[in-house]
């Protein structure tokens, strides 16, 4: 069994990736050949949203929630996030546990940080194997956990391919040139560090695209929006969900791609911009250094200043190298499914 659970959040970091588990298995797993019988953990709507191959279990069932014992035994249960309520209660069950990050220990404090720890530490104990999705979540797990001995792989998130064919340019007015960024509002993020930086470029517009903007109990999105009117930043927007086509639109034609956030266990934003040959800046806080590579221009501080000299010396000069937008499409399929989900069928037809 495969806990596809997140799907609950779409929209969230963690939804995406489980719809990418979904979205492959629908494409590639074949009952007839597989050594193996696939059952997907998922919210109820989704029953036969990933073909008649597979079988479908429902996480939104309010007594597995509370019991798991009431699931059938499975030989093999893969959680593909460490945040799931779901655990294997039975003891022969292999459990493969994939962490995404620790960001609780940088978010957290007191019992709340205590209790989630304590949560993560009983899934590593019931772990047969651990996979992290970055080195350095992988070095983090290393120095918080009690690992027992047990070994950590490192299996990098795969990112699905964008089709650019899909792009739908959203209703809502689109100032161009214009900056993207994405992902949920909240202050991790670091979203409001670019509001000072687009005052400095005027002539540009930023596009902050992402779930919760619209929720009036988000402090943090209704903070940047306050920022936004009484500052009288005209060249901002900030705007909630948009739908895939949308996202697609707007990675497409951005000239742009800024990622200010502080805590990522990956980033997978960064690599979707750099499919479309995007110019991408970022900060290097956690993950980002990494994944970015040698294709992301990061900034050394959140000077609003050093941040726009930083996009002033690179703008033009990345797009003059036509030959750099390639080999940047290059790097980013390096993050494919079919190297993610080979490495994969590995634990799962070994384990």
């Amino acid at each position: 069994m495969v806990d596809l659970s997140s799907l609950k959040n779409i929209y969230s970091g963690l939804g995406q990736v489980a719809l990418s588990y979904g979205e492959y298995f629908k494409n590639n797993y074949d009952s007839r050949t597989a050594t193996y019988t696939l059952t997907l953990l998922v919210p109820k709507k989704f029953f036969g949203a990933f073909g008649k191959n597979v079988n479908y279990i429902s996480s939104t069932n309010i007594f597995r929630k509370h019991c798991h014992c009431l699931f059938p035994k499975f030989d093999i249960w893969h959680s593909i996030h460490q945040l799931s309520r779901y655990m294997p209660s039975y003891s022969a069950t292999k459990y493969i546990l994939t962490i995404h990050d620790l960001n609780y220990f940088y978010e957290r404090t007191g019992r709340s940080k205590s209790r989630r720890h304590k949560r993560i530490q009983q899934k590593v104990n019931r772990a047969d194997e651990i996979v992290c999705i970055s080195g350095f979540t992988k070095k983090d797990v290393e120095n918080k956990l009690e690992l027992n001995g047990k070994r950590c792989n490192v299996i990098y998130n795969m990112v699905r391919v964008l089709d650019d064919k899909i792009a739908l340019k959203p209703d809502f007015y689109i100032h161009e040139p214009f900056f993207f960024t994405i992902g949920e509002i909240i202050q991790k993020k670091n979203f409001h560090v670019l509001l000072d930086v687009m005052k400095l470029i005027p002539d540009k517009h930023l596009y902050i695209i992402g779930n919760g903007a619209d929720k009036k109990n988000n402090t943090y999105a209704m903070e940047i929006k306050r920022r936004i009117e009484e500052e009288n930043i005209l060249n901002v927007t900030l705007k909630g969900s948009v739908s895939h086509e949308e996202k697609v639109w707007m990675y497409k034609h951005c000239l742009a791609f800024l990622f200010p956030s502080l805590l990522e266990g990956f980033g997978l934003p960064i690599i979707e911009a750099m499919q479309f040959g995007k110019l991408v800046f970022s900060s290097q806080e956690t993950s980002l250094k990494e994944i970015g590579g040698n294709f992301s221009y990061f900034w050394k501080n959140f000077n609003p200043q050093e941040m726009k000299q930083l996009i002033d010396e690179n703008l033009e000069k990345f797009y003059q190298d036509k030959d750099l937008a390639e080999r940047e499409k290059e790097y980013a399929n390096l993050f494919s499914y079919e190297k993610h989900f080979e490495e994969y069928e590995k634990i799962y037809s070994t384990i």
